[in-house]
């Protein structure tokens, strides 16, 4: 059974709070198609940014999108944004009654995109320096992190997460890449409304008020980069200076993946500042959005619906970060990213 547990989970995803005292303070900036914006239209200090939630939908799941539709229409950002690019929906194995069948595990996908300019030259900004374990403890000490290896990767060893093997390699062994382990706090509400939960579900799994999730964060090499198709998914043709990607290839449950890509360039009219474009996309198990009459029908647990949490509808969704819900988090940690890299 489906719990609140995966719902809180799928909030911890990508690159933790920044924690600098004298970065630039950028804003955000909501427009309906982010890789339209003209670099020429981008203004110092802010970022723009869209996550297609339907802002005139009062929907609590507005923004997720089936996967087999986002894959149809959207077949680069499925390229690009998947765990890898055959990625398919999950087959697994259930058991009912005692029986064992196969059984597809259906997504909906959550997909951000957001650009803004960094007064820098593509050539001064050096990505493998945030790829490190320090920058990551310095960014948010309450984000507890240990490197892992290939062997300690889920997929790699474990059967029952064979399908978020990676077809071409095992996970951890790419070129400098670095792969974490990461635990931290669920904040605000959230740990009271869990221990509710756990009251009121007798003999299920007890929901956690840690998150812990696995993902490999590396800088692609020169020779793996497709400039044509980053250039394409960007919808800027000048030359790709670098790309950083974090891949969640396991997470306690309810969401199947999770990935955030930056792609920087050269800005077409200054070789003096780059253009940054940051995707981000989570693969959410379609079950949690089914989940609305169980909950529903419990008085205690209707601000607990797990789409609404997920989405930030919830009374329970305080505070800045993972709690307040994926849209005000992705803002926020797109945020910490162009601050970072402005420093």
């Amino acid at each position: 059974m489906l719990s609140l547990h995966g719902t809180l989970a799928v909030l911890g995803f990508c690159v933790a709070p920044l924690g600098a005292a004298h970065a630039k303070e950028f804003r955000v900036e909501e427009v309906p198609s982010v890789t339209a914006t003209k670099p020429s239209q981008l203004k110092s200090g802010t970022i723009v940014f869209s996550d297609h939630g339907g802002e005139q939908s009062d929907e609590a799941d507005a923004g997720l999108v089936p996967f087999e539709q986002w894959a149809r229409t959207k077949p680069l950002q499925k390229q690009f944004l998947s765990p890898f690019p055959d990625y398919k929906e999950p087959r697994i194995e259930v058991s009912v009654h005692g029986l064992t069948r196969p059984y597809t595990e259906k997504l909906h996908v959550y997909v951000v995109e957001a650009r803004f300019e960094i007064a820098k030259a593509p050539n001064t900004l050096d990505l493998a320096r945030y790829a490190s374990l320090d920058m990551l403890e310095k960014l948010d000490p309450a984000i507890k992190h240990r490197r892992i290896t290939a062997t300690e990767a889920r997929p790699n060893v474990d059967p029952a997460s064979a399908h978020s093997r990676h077809p071409g390699r095992r996970w951890c062994e790419a070129p400098q890449s670095l792969c974490i382990e990461s635990r931290y706090p669920l904040e605000g509400k959230l740990p009271m409304g869990i221990r509710l939960a756990n009251k009121l579900e007798e003999g299920e799994k007890k929901i956690s008020e840690f998150m812990e999730f696995q993902s490999e964060l590396r800088v692609l090499q020169p020779q793996e980069v497709d400039s044509a198709a980053l250039a394409q998914l960007t919808g800027l043709d000048t030359p790709v200076a670098g790309v950083m990607e974090q891949t969640l290839f396991h997470v306690n449950q309810v969401m199947q993946f999770g990935k955030l890509l930056a792609v920087l360039q050269e800005h077409p009219a200054d070789p003096a500042k780059t253009v940054t474009t940051v995707f981000m996309a989570l693969g959410i198990e379609t079950d949690v959005l089914e989940r609305k009459r169980e909950f529903g029908s419990v008085p205690v647990l209707r601000n607990l619906i797990p789409v609404q949490v997920l989405m930030g509808k919830s009374s329970f969704n305080t505070g800045n970060s993972i709690s307040a819900g994926l849209p005000d988090y992705t803002r926020n940690r797109i945020r910490a990213i162009a601050q970072l890299l402005d420093q």
